[in-house]
């Protein structure tokens, strides 16, 4: 009766290891089927991947390049405009316009004439515009000028042969330019000057100035006077 008992135990002891040997192959089995699947799936994956990378990286290639000139744009746009936005306030606080300095009105420069001979022989007379308003200006270039006569003619003076100089006006400051002519010694002047009308550079709107006292007389006809570009005081 032992020895039957012993025999079913071993029986049942190896049933019991065929089983698990058997289970253990299937999982192998599955598990390397698994693998297997995972791995050409994985392949596939990374197939098409490369095979879709190759096709975005052209893609994007071009794409950059549309970016970049839009970008280029777009920066250049920003650029113009924080441009303007300079000029702007540029032009609220210092009289400019676009950057640039605009020409000094009329009305608002201080306009005065003087003697300013240097000898006997050569007659000249200063003109200083000084800028009475708030904000910058420019009198760069040649004033317009006409000398009025005693017999109520004028006329109008010609320009010496000279290049303009730059002449910005902040507040306060000053500009001259001169008019040069013989001085005639003779006693036969047939020029009698009453007025000079001065018309700023750049302007329409003019002034008109006594023709300073003690200046003197001019030689020939009011054709031999020049006038001189503008330029700073200081």
């Amino acid at each position: 009766m032992k020895h039957t008992r012993v025999a079913a135990l071993a029986t049942i002891s190896l049933a019991a290891a065929l089983s698990l040997t058997a289970c253990g192959d299937d999982s192998g089995k599955g598990s390397s089927a698994k693998g297997s699947s995972s791995s050409s799936s994985s392949s596939s994956s990374s197939s098409s991947s490369s095979s879709s990378s190759s096709s975005d990286g052209g893609s994007k290639s071009e794409g950059g390049s549309g970016g970049s000139s839009s970008g280029s744009e777009a920066g250049s746009a920003k650029a113009g405009s924080g441009g303007d936005t300079k000029s702007g306030t540029a032009s609220k606080g210092t009289g400019t316009t676009g950057g640039k300095v605009t020409f000094c009105k009329t009305q608002d420069l201080a306009i005065d004439a003087a003697d300013a001979a240097p000898d006997e022989q050569s007659g000249r007379i200063d003109i200083t515009m000084v800028n009475r308003g708030s904000t910058t200006c420019s009198t760069t270039g040649f004033a317009g000028v006409d000398i009025k006569d005693a017999d109520h003619t004028s006329s109008p003076i010609e320009r010496g042969e000279a290049q303009p100089r730059i002449t910005t006006l902040k507040p306060g400051d000053a500009a001259v330019f001169n008019l040069a002519y013989d001085i005639d010694t003779t006693g036969d002047s047939l020029a009698t000057p009453v007025n000079i009308l001065v018309t700023p550079p750049n302007e329409t709107h003019s002034v008109s100035l006594k023709w300073p006292a003690g200046a003197g007389a001019i030689k020939g006809a009011y054709t031999d006077v020049q006038v001189y570009p503008t330029h700073e005081t200081n």
